[in-house]
């Protein structure tokens, strides 16, 4: 599975990506909103999206509704990856239009099976 990780903090982005590519995943990171537009305009879609909240630059909302522009972008799962972890925030993604919440710090025993459940709801 091909999976985009958006992820500034390069200790998150080894952990989630070992153990991503680990489990026999093809990972794509995006430090900012910048790489990512580049990324989005050179590559095919992935398969799912993991986009941290707070990122330098454009926030994880403003690039989730730029994504959301793009043809594939329309179904592809994007999952919100946040240390804002109470039930309004988690809401507040949900209305901003990501298809899921994962917290930080996030737990390697079930990152991996989490990040698949998602990527198998792609419409």
């Amino acid at each position: 599975m091909r999976i985009l990780l958006v992820e500034d903090n390069v200790l998150n982005q080894e952990l989630a990506r070992d153990l991503l590519e680990l489990a026999g995943h093809q990972v794509t990171v995006a430090p900012d909103g910048q790489t990512l537009r580049t990324i989005v305009g050179r590559d095919s879609a992935p398969h799912i999206v993991l986009m941290d909240v707070l990122l330098p630059g454009a926030d994880g909302v403003t690039l989730l509704r730029e994504l959301r522009t793009l043809g594939p972008y329309r179904v592809v799962p994007i999952i919100a990856v946040t240390a804002q972890a109470l039930a309004g925030d988690q809401q507040r993604f949900f209305d901003a239009g990501f298809d899921g919440v994962m917290t930080k710090p996030i737990d390697t025993r079930t990152f991996v099976a989490d990040v698949e459940k998602y990527a198998s709801k792609r419409a």
